[in-house]
C-alpha cells in the first residue's frame, strides 16, 4: 500500500486499505491498482512492488509505464474522463466499465458509485474476466462508503505519507 499504516484512520478507510490489499493479493495478473476521485486525485492505491509478479514484470521490462500510482491515477482519470465524454455523445447512459487489453498488459477502469474510479493494470495474461469480476466486488463493498468526508481523509492520508517520506 502506498500508505502502509492505517493507524489513525477511520474504520472505513481501513476497511477500503484491507480491500485494496486483498484484491492486489488475491487477484493473479494485478501489477497495480488505484482509485481515484471524481476530480482525478489519487485517493488509494496499491505498492506494485509487494506483488512478486508484478515486481518481475517490471524488472524484466524496464521501459513504458512503470506502475508507479501516479502514473496509473493520471491514465485512469485520463480515460474516465475520456469515456464518460463519450457516453454523453453518445447518449448512453453512465460508463460503468472500460477495458484496454494490450500485447504486453491489460488496462481497467470501473466506476464507484460516487464518480470515483477503480482502476488496475493488469499483467498480459492476466485473467480479464476474473480481474473483472473481482474488481466490481471491490466496486459494490467499497462504493456506498465512498463519502466527501471519506475521500477527504484518504486524500490526507497519502498527502501525509508522501510528506514523510520526503524528508
Amino acid at each position: 500500500m502506498t500508505a502502509p499504516s492505517t493507524f489513525g484512520l477511520s474504520s472505513e478507510a481501513r476497511n477500503l486499505h484491507w480491500l485494496l490489499t486483498n484484491l492486489v493479493e488475491e487477484v493473479p495478473g494485478i501489477q497495480s491498482v488505484a482509485v481515484v476521485s471524481s476530480d482525478g486525485l489519487l485517493l488509494l492505491s496499491s505498492d506494485p512492488g509487494r506483488n512478486a509478479g508484478a515486481r518481475e514484470a517490471l524488472e524484466a521490462r524496464p521501459t513504458g509505464p512503470r506502475g508507479s500510482s501516479a502514473d496509473l491515477a493520471t491514465i485512469v482519470s485520463g480515460i474516465g474522463s475520456l469515456t464518460i465524454g463519450a457516453a454523453r455523445l453518445m447518449e448512453s447512459g453512465p460508463v460503468k466499465h472500460t477495458m484496454v487489453a494490450m500485447d504486453e498488459g491489460s488496462l481497467f477502469v470501473m466506476s464507484i458509485s460516487d464518480g470515483s474510479l477503480l482502476g488496475v493494470h493488469g499483467a498480459a495474461d492476466c485473467d480479464m474476466s476474473v480481474v473483472a469480476y473481482h474488481m466490481a466486488l471491490f466496486v459494490g463493498r467499497a462504493g456506498h462508503v465512498m463519502t466527501p468526508e471519506l475521500r477527504s481523509e484518504l486524500r490526507q492520508s497519502l498527502e501525509a505519507e508522501s510528506t514523510g517520506s520526503a524528508r
